[in-house]
């Protein structure tokens, strides 16, 4: 285990935290005793083993860690001052420099936990095992892993971290990469066939799904404020957004939350964090856990405050139904304790039918103006919420469209049930700087803004056009698709497609490797839209179609071939050869 010199404010000093300590305090009258380490780094460890060990079978007894304090030795590098230390603190009855962050969870690593491991994750840059790979090398964890493809965010995010990625999934890594490997995290986009999974199989080598090691090594672990209270987002649409902003909020009142979201959120720069704070804010799909656990991921995570967001028919690859999908989520809702908090949608009537099933737990719903059932709080035209108080506040929000407004609205929700008052929600809120590929603008050149965002279901491509075209008015809104989630490629929406894309002024849709016709699909929207089997025939076509001040809107889940930037280096080709457009450039 190496801390790999983590670093703290003190004092308008920068400190560097060399080895971290639990140091026990059994009553406020009680003065904390430190356990001072001298030498290297295993010398230090074995002192602290040592000393420790008959009050860590207490530690570990108890309900929470609340009575123990973290502390660093560490030593400050500035003008005249070198070497200082806890020992010498207490013994001067001074306050020791708390021990956050990174710090403190190596130390709960190395000194209660006892060991690290080494995670070799299949499937890495999904968002979601993206995710834990970065939360397990936070806590001191080894960790590489393998993928088939790699792109933005993700790939960007661990080529950060520093974490050693393997392109595929060769068998030979079990002898080079993840020889000395202590478990394998399977993500749920292998399958058995896949020749890594055949191979862990047959040495009979450890294993586990992303899901599970999360719930055993993180959520349900202590934190120095007690147990982690976990807020869940769950829901087919805006599970990502909403739980961007629910952090958010959180980290602008001081709780500086722990998150793992499927998405890198702009004000944090990461998809995936750990702190010592008890709150954890986590994403919850409903898509299932490994090829070995069908179960959905969020039934692992047990969270004490659950918003659902909203519930349609999606993942036809491994639901029947939506009363399949009904089922799943009523076993989250059962996993919430009755001190707990159900955030529901009152406008879904899958979610009533869901609570319908049974709740043992505190309900509040949220809506908007128009709902028949009753709902606690309510959304009055994107720009007011009313309380469960019936107080009207004024919402402010960067983001366009009454998808991310009712998501803002269920964020507040949450967050008053860990002790937020809805107008510091407000007051976040307004500042929130959105997530990567959530109607991002990519880039602007000749007077075209390119836009990327990660809509592929009906309903959030519609919601998406609505939300781009609130903000551009009457501008042209040239929308490109890419029907690439399992959902699409079987072709269960297609019906819905021409419905959802009917806003838009020009629709160019990537139609290979599907098992419908796409063209035939799009056939309702008339001339205005164009299928093509190629990219580059898409590329060469929208790029020659564009004028100064359209805006297009490019719609996948996935890479898509670099398209955004694809396109962005095409109009500057023509603006190198054309020279610069007849108007001047949008501003979005």
């Amino acid at each position: 285990m190496s801390l790999r010199n983590p670093t703290v404010e003190s004092g308008g000093k920068k400190v560097v935290l060399g080895f971290a300590a639990l140091v026990p305090t059994y009553s406020p009258q009680e003065p904390a005793r430190a356990k001072a380490g001298v030498g290297n780094e295993s010398s230090f460890r074995r002192k602290l083993e040592s000393s420790l060990a008959h009050e860590r079978k207490t530690v570990l007894g108890r309900k929470s860690f609340r009575p123990y304090i973290v502390f660093a030795f560490a030593r400050v590098r500035g003008k005249g001052q070198d070497g200082l230390t806890p020992a010498r603190l207490v013994q001067e009855g001074q306050e020791l420099p708390r021990c956050r962050g990174r710090a403190f969870l190596l130390a709960y690593n190395a000194f209660f936990r006892q060991t690290t491991m080494h995670l070799h994750i299949l499937g890495i840059c999904g968002t979601f095992m993206g995710g834990v790979a970065a939360l397990a090398q936070q806590m001191g964890h080894t960790v590489t892993g393998c993928d088939a493809q790699t792109y933005p965010p993700m790939s960007t995010q661990l080529e950060a971290l520093g974490i050693a990625l393997t392109a595929g999934y060769e068998p030979e890594q079990l002898d080079t990469v993840a020889r000395d490997a202590d478990i394998f995290v399977i993500g749920n986009a292998l399958s058995r066939g896949n020749p890594l999974v055949e191979a862990i199989l047959e040495r009979n080598l450890p294993y586990t799904s992303g899901p599970q090691w999360l719930a055993e090594h993180v959520l349900r672990a202590a934190t120095p404020q007690g147990p982690r209270h976990v807020l869940a987002v769950a829901g087919t649409h805006g599970k990502t957004t909403t739980a961007a902003m629910l952090a958010w909020i959180l980290d602008f009142v001081g709780h500086r939350p722990s998150f793992l979201i499927g998405g890198v959120p702009a004000g944090f720069q990461v998809s995936a964090r750990l702190t010592d704070s008890p709150f954890f804010v986590i994403e919850a799909d409903e898509y299932d856990t490994a090829f070995f656990d069908k179960r959905s991921k969020f039934v692992h995570y047990r969270p004490r405050t659950a918003i659902l967001n909203n519930l349609e028919f999606d993942h036809a690859d491994i639901f029947a139904d939506l009363a399949a999908i009904e089922t799943q989520f009523h076993h989250l809702v059962r996993a919430v304790p009755s001190g707990g908090r159900l955030i529901v949608n009152a406008e879904s009537e899958a979610l009533q039918r869901v609570l319908a099933c049974g709740v043992w737990s505190g309900v509040e719903r949220f809506g908007g103006s128009d709902v028949t059932l009753p709902a606690e709080w309510r959304l009055i035209d994107d720009t007011r919420i009313i309380t469960p108080e019936n107080v009207h506040k004024p919402l402010s929000l960067p983001q366009p469209g009454t998808m991310n407004a009712m998501n803002a609205l269920a964020a507040i929700a949450a967050a008053r049930h860990v002790g937020v008052e809805a107008d510091d929600a407000l007051t976040a809120l307004a500042r929130f700087p959105g997530v990567a590929r959530r109607l991002e603008l990519r880039g602007q050149v000749r007077g075209v803004a390119v836009h990327d965002d990660f809509a592929h279901h009906p309903t959030a491509i519609a919601a998406t056009i609505a939300a781009l075209r609130s903000r551009i008015g009457n501008a042209r809104l040239l929308a490109v698709l890419e029907p690439r989630s399992n959902t699409m490629k079987l072709g269960t929406m297609k019906a819905a497609l021409p419905g959802s894309l009917r806003d838009a002024d020009a629709v160019y849709c990537y139609g290979a490797n599907l098992g419908w016709d796409a063209a035939a699909a799009l056939v309702p929207l008339g001339g205005k839209a164009r299928t093509f089997d190629t990219l580059p025939a898409l590329l060469d076509t929208l790029a020659a179609d564009t004028r100064a001040g359209d805006h297009v809107l490019i719609m996948s889940n996935g890479g898509f071939g670099g398209i955004h930037q694809k396109l962005l280096d095409a109009l500057s080709s023509l603006d190198a050869v054309m020279g610069e457009p007849p108007e001047a450039p949008v501003s979005f």
